[in-house]
């Protein structure tokens, strides 16, 4: 698949042939859900707590007898039919981590990245180097590449090139950078259109094969 290089003011330089491998591999729905799912479930802290019965305060002696009352028996002020009771069948601190073997996250990628491709979401820039961290000359540059759709852009490596475009899109609520070797699935989706400097082309040749 050959798409345009652009430069920062969206003028076409040449065409690249995106890795076949990566942009033209099979769609698997199922694959990238799974990836997806497992992405926001290891998110998930799981510090979510309630007390039963044996961590209230309160309780110890019987409420009332046992018998002779007319009313029905209990034990303890701290059982969950009381108020201020303990909880029952309610939320503890759990992992909700869920695994997945390195070769399908992989393939989940690929077949992502190919979607995007098929989907005209990828969007090849030259090079991504800014005079200085601004957000304006950055809002400008990615104007100029995707109009108003929302982008993530991915890097090569943390170098200085990297540092002045992070913090030029701090401030850019519809724009994320991201290394290469972070990129994962819900980022991936998450935005409109994908931009790739050339260098980071081998990047992800490297990481996805």
């Amino acid at each position: 698949m050959k798409v345009d290089v652009l430069n920062i003011k969206g003028e076409k330089l040449r065409e690249v042939e995106l890795p076949s491998a990566i942009f033209e591999a099979p769609i698997n729905i199922d694959l990238m859900h799974q990836a997806y799912t497992r992405q926001m479930a290891n998110a998930r802290l799981g510090t979510h707590e309630t007390k039963v019965r044996s961590e209230v305060a309160g309780g110890g002696a019987k409420p009332w007898k046992q018998k002779g009352t007319g009313r029905a028996r209990q034990g303890s002020r701290r059982a969950a039919q009381w108020v201020g009771g303990g909880r029952i069948h309610t939320p503890h601190p759990r992992s909700y981590e869920q695994r997945m073997p390195k070769k399908m996250r992989q393939a989940a990628l690929r077949s992502a990245l190919s979607a995007k491709a098929a989907d005209a979401g990828v969007v090849v820039v030259d090079d991504l180097n800014l005079v200085e961290p601004k957000t304006r000359l950055m809002a400008e540059a990615l104007t100029n590449l995707v109009g108003n759709a929302t982008v993530l852009v991915l890097l090569p490596e943390k170098d200085q090139s990297y540092e002045i475009v992070m913090r030029s899109a701090d401030n850019l609520v519809d724009a994320k950078v991201l290394l290469a070797g972070y990129l994962n699935i819900r980022d991936l989706f998450g935005y409109d259109k994908l931009v790739l400097p050339v260098k980071a082309l081998d990047a992800l040749v490297a990481n996805l094969g």
